[in-house]
């Protein structure tokens, strides 16, 4: 018999601790999660969308692994009914200076097969969703939302069902390799381990670096706010809309999606945050922001795009700056039909030379696997994750 210890109470851990489960059910598996909830930071701050594959590079990890989890989720929410609609996505152009870009778009959603895609024209855009403008769009009728707190504590509930163990307020602080296995140090104690996986989310390089794994990438906090449409004006939209997004850039831009608990959002947008962990608008930790700011690629990557933060911080400062972008793609939701709702953080890898870390990172070493970069598609992906992390490591 083998014990495993998965350390991460997010989606991606969850659902790498069930893989094992269903496939190795001798084995005796550990979930370490330091907060006393599942899904407590980026499971629980994203906007709820299952993404069909628009937009990631054909043959990456993102773009195989998001287009095998969205059916496995698809059938996970199904089997333990857990509300999931698919009410549809447009990728909207609004001027002709975005048909480039939105060409391109349409190329890579052709060559990832998302299902049911189309290019629109204007007259259909407005019979998808009658209140947006535009000149063209791509229809993804597949494209869905889900709660997936909901999500993870299904997948916390079957991990012990099947005889797994769920810590909670169990911070891992130290991982040793030792003959025979891997400690996993707490405040607890040690808990020996033959296998360890590690899905730290905003603590993967981190924790990456305890396991004995590289500096980089260097997890850069990025934060992401939102707005909730008023009740008044919360059915304007039907399901999403989103726009063309700068390719320089692995976030989507502000955008309208629908909740499966009712309401309509609006976000969210993309500037640092001095906190990996808080989230108040103006919440510090100092650890966290010495860590950003002594890591080369962090400069080299404000030297380059320092034009788009300025922008960024227009909307952080201003409800009705943060409105003007979206206001182009709906134009009848404006400021004053908004009130600010909550705050998610991004892990963003960054390299040492300020590059972007767009794919799904994972490395494997001597019976440790280390998930170093998995932001989204991350939760439409978790399960096909977890059966490529159970694939590559026993």
């Amino acid at each position: 018999m083998t014990t495993v210890g998965v350390v991460g109470g997010g989606t991606v851990g969850l659902a790498v601790a069930r893989e094992i489960l269903l496939r190795r059910p001798e084995d005796t598996v550990v979930v370490f999660e330091k907060e006393s909830r599942l899904g407590a930071h980026q499971t629980g701050h994203n906007s709820g969308v299952v993404h069909a594959g628009i937009y990631y590079k054909p043959g990456s990890l993102k773009a195989r692994l998001c287009a095998r989890g969205r059916d496995l989720l698809k059938e996970f929410a199904a089997e333990h009914r857990i509300p999931f609609e698919e009410c549809g996505k447009l990728v909207v152009a609004v001027g002709e200076d975005e048909m480039g870009r939105f060409d391109a778009l349409e190329k890579t959603a052709t060559d990832n097969a998302v299902p049911g895609l189309r290019r629109v024209g204007r007259e259909e855009i407005e019979e998808i969703e009658p209140y947006a403008v535009g000149l063209a769009a791509l229809h993804s009728p597949r494209t869905a939302i889900i709660d997936y707190v909901a999500v993870a504590e299904t997948l916390g509930r079957t991990i012990t069902e099947a005889g797994g163990e769920v810590r909670l307020s169990e911070e891992v602080t130290g991982i040793h390799r030792k003959i025979g296995g891997i400690d996993v140090e707490t405040a607890s104690g040690r808990t020996q381990v033959d296998h360890l996986v590690v899905c730290g989310g905003l603590e993967s390089d981190r924790l990456g670096e305890l396991a004995g794994g590289p500096e980089a990438p260097r997890i850069i906090p990025f934060r992401g706010e939102y707005m909730q449409v008023s009740e008044a004006k919360q059915d304007l939209v039907k399901g999403m809309v989103y726009p063309v997004p700068d390719p320089r850039y692995p976030f989507l831009g502000v955008h309208f999606t629908r909740r499966v608990g009712g309401g309509l959002e609006v976000g969210p947008n993309a500037f640092l945050a001095l906190s990996r962990q808080r989230y108040g608008r103006t919440s510090v930790t100092p650890r966290d922001l010495a860590d950003t700011l002594t890591w080369p690629g962090f400069w080299r990557f404000g030297a380059e795009h320092w034009r788009t933060g300025l922008t960024e911080i227009r909307g952080v400062l201003s409800k009705r700056a943060y409105m003007r972008g979206a206001q182009r793609y709906v134009p009848a939701i404006g400021a004053d039909d908004v009130l600010r709702a909550g705050l998610g953080l991004r892990a963003q890898a960054i390299e040492r030379d300020g590059s972007l870390v767009d794919d799904f990172v994972i490395h494997h070493s001597d019976g440790i696997t280390s998930v170093r970069n998995a932001p989204s598609p991350a939760a439409t992906s978790s399960l096909a994750i977890a059966e490529y992390v159970v694939d590559r490591s026993f």
